[in-house]
């Protein structure tokens, strides 16, 4: 008998419902807001605004892409955190609400769990999926870490950011470029066309496997600033090199640590996850590495990096298999280690 799973994202400014049977994905809506652009970041007030306007609609279209009713669904999987709590808040509720007018049960998901998990989203019954144990390392504007993934209810955190992170370094540096918000996916496009060895930027020396951003961005700033007080038109001229010289020393710094990981673990099977995992040079370098150390690799389709419920709705199968449902008086949260 399949299952059929309804997983609604809320945790930022993202608004997103879909459906899957027996991890197929049916379908996957997502409505992006707009409006945070002109702030150069997300206004937390306006994007539960924005939640509360596009859930309803949202969630209808998903249900109706995948072709089924509501009765047709087993149970729904929400993000429940961490992420900004006014924006859970509206998810959580319109799960809750909706699980009690069907009477099934509810799923909670951490939305980090859910990036980790993505790779288990499948397009057709033949999509290939990870083996336990893998390796997952997890770059978006909030976290940076490296996991363990021995199986979808068993992660170990080996090593995590203590202090920016990496899609955090991308968007604040190229917010001084002067780049719109967010900025990543800019950087992304005119590193293509710089010279990554123009520049040199700092790394950080941190123990063991966790990382540290601040010191590069702060690097990067210095650079700007001595450059730009002798020339006033010197991040315009530039701004193709320095993209490309900033992403090459992100990429470094994500990839030395994961080496020393995959090392250490003796893991063969890798994967990527999070905003930053759609950056073109990260996903070519890892590419590259596992193709030089004889690793298997998963790198998750662009549509499945950012925010999206269908990683919820993954989650939150695997979670249902387990019989690990959760309470209607449950709370969100907005921070939480994996």
């Amino acid at each position: 008998m399949s299952i059929t799973i309804l997983g609604i994202e809320s945790s930022c400014d993202d608004t997103s419902a879909a459906v899957i049977c027996d991890c197929v994905l049916a379908s996957n809506v997502i409505a992006s807001q707009k409006v945070h652009e002109a702030y150069g970041g997300v206004v937390p007030e306006l994007a539960s605004r924005a939640h509360q306007q596009n859930i309803v609609p949202v969630v209808s279209e998903a249900i109706r892409q995948a072709g089924i009713k509501k009765s047709d669904i087993d149970a729904i999987a929400f993000t429940r955190g961490p992420g900004l709590l006014g924006s859970l808040l509206v998810g959580t509720s319109f799960a809750k609400g909706l699980a009690m007018a069907l009477d099934i049960p509810i799923v909670d998901v951490n939305h980090l769990h859910g990036h980790v998990l993505s790779h288990f989203i499948k397009e057709n019954e033949d999509s290939e999926v990870p083996e336990f144990p893998f390796l997952c390392l997890l770059v978006s504007g909030g976290n940076s870490q490296i996991i363990k993934v021995d199986s979808p209810y068993r992660m170990e955190v080996m090593g995590q950011t203590i202090d920016d992170a990496a899609g955090e370094a991308f968007d604040k540096c190229a917010k001084v470029m002067g780049l719109p918000y967010p900025g990543g996916p800019y950087i992304d496009k005119l590193a293509a066309e710089g010279d990554a060895t123009r520049f040199k930027f700092s790394k950080p020396h941190i123990p063991a496997f966790d990382y540290s951003f601040s010191g590069l961005k702060t690097s990067f700033l210095y650079t700007l600033r001595d450059e730009v007080a002798r020339n006033a038109n010197f991040i315009e001229e530039n701004k193709k090199d320095l993209s490309a010289s900033l992403q090459k020393t992100i990429i470094d710094i994500l990839m030395d640590k994961f080496a020393l990981a995959i090392k250490e673990t003796g893991i063969k099977t890798i994967a990527i996850g999070g905003g930053v995992s759609a950056n073109s040079g990260f996903r070519n370098r890892v590419q590259e590495f596992a193709g030089l150390h004889s690793l298997k690799a998963f790198i998750p389709k662009r549509s499945f990096t950012t925010d999206n419920a269908a990683m919820v709705a993954v989650a939150g199968h695997f979670k249902y298999l387990n019989k690990d449902f959760c309470s209607l008086d449950l709370p969100p949260y907005a921070r939480v280690s994996v």
